[in-house]
């Protein structure tokens, strides 16, 4: 009973700290442009997780049959959809982010089945259809504009290639740590992002920069929002089992949705709604599943 309770703590910790980064990516992401912003998350998660690895003591060996799939891991998980995401949270809103992102456990049964030969049953297709329906509800029915559709299109490109990575991950030895694991993706996409980076570091404002909520910001996305609640989810799930720990995932858009309407006054409406309530069925459905 400790283990579970403690373990619901974790993961509940964990999922409103990544509903919480919309709103910081919606604040910081107007002064530092969406591939700056991801460069300087990572650069602040690696120093971040490299301490850790080296405090807990990980094994940083990986064998080379391995190498190309990490590789394929930080480019797909790491690059495009973090730049995706935080692109699209800049185009519209953080609850349009929190919400349209949280569609990722539904679209993972597509890849595992395609990757890796997970039967497709009648109640995983049809929380596919479900994920999908609420996703166009969101981005293409009601009124918005241009911007917020774009945005919308691009945060369904992002969970997308998240739901993608999360599948190619299980491919990776399970004895693999996790924080290993991370630090080298996240560092792919690091040396990815850094020729298009360093060059526009200049533009730039110094001042603006070093603001304590810009500041601030950044080292929530690096070290709380990465760092830390990576850590958190993972060891969530260790005292639970995986189904019933993807429940908690739903306080990700729930805390998004909330704290984009408290602190950055966003409107909700009634499509927003229809669409985030078929999303939450399709997901609820597919963990169901596999319970």
């Amino acid at each position: 009973m400790k283990n579970t309770l403690l373990g619901s703590l974790y993961l509940i910790i964990a999922s409103s700290i990544w509903g919480g980064m919309y709103v910081v990516v919606k604040v910081v992401v107007a002064i530092i442009p969406p591939l700056e912003l991801v460069w300087f998350r990572y650069l602040v998660a690696i120093i971040a997780l490299v301490i850790i690895g080296l405090i807990t003591k990980q094994k940083w060996r990986i064998e080379k049959r391995f190498i190309m799939l990490i590789v394929a891991i930080g480019v797909i998980g790491n690059t495009i959809s973090i730049v995706a995401q935080e692109t699209g949270t800049m185009l519209s809103t953080a609850q349009m982010g929190a919400i349209i992102t949280s569609s990722t456990p539904a679209f993972m049964v597509v890849f595992a089945s395609l990757i890796l030969q997970e039967k497709l049953t009648f109640k995983k297709g049809i929380s596919v259809i479900l994920a999908s329906i609420g996703v166009l509800f969101i981005v293409g029915v009601g009124n918005i504009g241009m911007s917020s559709m774009l945005g919308g299109i691009s945060l369904v490109i992002a969970a997308l290639t998240w739901a993608l990575m999360s599948v190619l991950v299980k491919r990776l030895p399970s004895n693999y740590s996790q924080i290993v694991v991370t630090t080298y993706s996240i560092s792919v996409a690091f040396l990815i992002l850094t020729p298009f980076v360093l060059p526009r570091l200049h533009e730039l404002c110094i001042t603006e920069l070093t603001s304590p909520t810009i500041l601030g910001g950044l080292l929530y996305l690096g070290i709380v929002s990465t760092a830390g609640g990576f850590l958190l989810w993972n060891r969530g799930l260790q005292m639970l089992n995986t189904s019933s720990g993807g429940l908690y995932f739903f306080f990700q858009p729930l805390v998004g949705t909330l704290l984009g309407w408290l602190v950055l006054e966003e409107r909700i409406s009634t499509t927003f709604w229809i669409g985030s309530i078929l999303i939450l069925i399709g997901v609820v459905i597919v963990i169901r599943e596999k319970n």
